[in-house]
């Protein structure tokens, strides 16, 4: 079954027609709200809000343990993540919808792995592709399909939150080799490939990223949501195609 967890822009998902909610109770605490279970053209679907349906949870406190967990324990094999992000690289203007490659990790103090016991085996999860190759290629196919512009590939730069970075961050980013920046990309990315799931990211650039394009001298908050309220409409349409085509 295909979960969808949706970021700014996407705290509903208007299309999916809903059978269920439910409250989960996990080993990790609560997610960050009931799933909600329906059919998207038919198709079942799973659908969480990350940051709560008020986007009341700030990235630095969703619980992404309890949410990768819970969706697991419910039948979730495939998780499509919807998040906005600032746009690093020249071509990745606001509006732009891209399907990241690779991940750096600048976080910290989140509960980042579910081996935390002294006393039992752990794994050292390969990371080398941070994404599932199957699951973004369903992605691309199904955007060409939906004829909707979807970029293939980059890198994603997760950090703290909840604000947002200074110029000199983000040219640290770009000499480190980020294409964009976001929040809620680590750990929920790594603790997916604990899980073994298959996850992939649906990427809108919602602004240029600090000294970039118009963000020179600051980042208009109501533009970016204006931006990624819109861009979410064509992410809708890939949705309905990935649930259309199957695997």
């Amino acid at each position: 079954m295909l979960a969808i967890i949706g970021g700014r822009g996407l705290a509903q998902l208007a299309n999916l027609e809903i059978t269920h909610q439910q409250v989960m109770r996990t080993p990790y605490g609560e997610p960050s709200g009931a799933f909600l279970f329906g059919t998207l053209n038919q198709h079942e679907v799973i659908f969480l809000a990350r940051h709560g349906f008020g986007h009341t949870i700030p990235p630095h406190l969703v619980n992404y343990r309890a949410n990768l967990w819970s969706l697991r324990e419910h039948g979730a094999s495939k998780i499509i993540s919807v998040a906005t992000v600032g746009g690093i690289r020249a071509d990745l203007k606001p509006g732009v919808i891209v399907v990241p490659d690779q991940i750096m990790d600048y976080t910290h103090g989140r509960d980042s792995t579910f081996f935390e016991a002294r006393d039992k085996p752990f794994i050292n999860t390969d990371f080398t592709l941070p994404y599932s190759a199957r699951l973004r290629s369903h992605i691309l196919r199904s955007a060409k399909v939906a004829q909707q512009p979807c970029m293939d590939g980059g890198v994603y730069a997760a950090t703290q939150g909840p604000r947002l970075d200074s110029i000199a961050e983000i040219n640290r980013y770009e000499r480190d080799g980020a294409d964009m920046v976001g929040m809620t990309g680590m750990p929920e990315t790594a603790l997916a490939r604990e899980l073994e799931l298959d996850y992939a990211t649906i990427a809108v650039v919602a602004n240029y990223a600090a000294g970039r394009g118009d963000s020179m001298t600051g980042i208009n908050i109501e533009t970016v949501n204006a931006t990624a309220n819109a861009a979410m409409v064509r992410v809708r349409g890939i949705l309905e195609c990935v649930v259309n085509n199957g695997d």
